[in-house]
């Protein structure tokens, strides 16, 4: 154990590294808060998960009931899924920005509003992938029954990957991480069958 005196700490070096007169020492550390002020830091990530979730969920339920029905066509199938993957993504758009005002009592601008549009514009990209499959079924490119087995395999996957990637940056143990993977998948499960019955009725 050191027998040298304590240094006295500037008042200065205590400050918030949020706070405006703050700057970062080192590159690690400007980066680091570049990172937070561009893209909103911790909440702005959990807001681009939620609505991604969301809108997975969402057309992963419509695809489903689509593959359900006997008479369905590729055109009615594609437009089913991007109208409602817009729908849910306007809808946590919205919510988002009545949030921010009764928090903040402004309206969101600048890089507020850029974070809100950056998280609709993640929800709205999970569309892309099973739309371009429906929209070759249209065409007559593929099979329509092929088209919606791939869509959805392509959204069981984008929910298996959020959520292994989330269980993953947790601090649980690995046998903790596994059952709560496992909670997750079969919550999934449940939300997935009450929207798949939700549209079917």
């Amino acid at each position: 154990m050191s027998d040298a005196p304590n240094e006295p700490i500037d008042p200065a070096d205590r400050r918030d590294a949020s706070s405006p007169g703050h700057r970062p020492r080192g590159r690690s550390a400007r980066a680091r808060a570049r990172l937070a002020e561009v893209d909103g830091g911790e909440e702005a990530y959990v807001l681009y998960f939620k609505e991604r979730v969301y809108a997975t969920f969402t057309g992963l339920a419509i695809v489903l009931v689509v593959a359900a029905n006997d008479h369905a066509d590729a055109e009615h199938a594609l437009l089913a899924l991007v109208l409602g993957v817009l729908g849910i993504t306007a809808a946590g758009f919205v919510s988002d920005v009545i949030s921010h005002l009764a928090v903040h009592q402004t309206f969101p601008v600048g890089a507020d509003l850029v974070i809100l549009l950056r998280v609709a514009g993640g929800a709205i990209s999970t569309v892309i992938t099973p739309g371009i499959l429906l929209l070759l079924a249209w065409l007559d490119v593929m099979p329509l029954d092929a088209a919606l087995r791939a869509s959805s395999i392509v959204y069981i996957v984008t929910l298996g990957v959020i959520g292994w990637f989330a269980v993953r940056r947790s601090r649980l143990t690995w046998a903790k991480q596994l059952l709560v993977l496992g909670i997750l998948i079969a919550l999934g499960f449940a939300v997935i069958g009450l929207q798949t019955l939700a549209h079917s009725i």
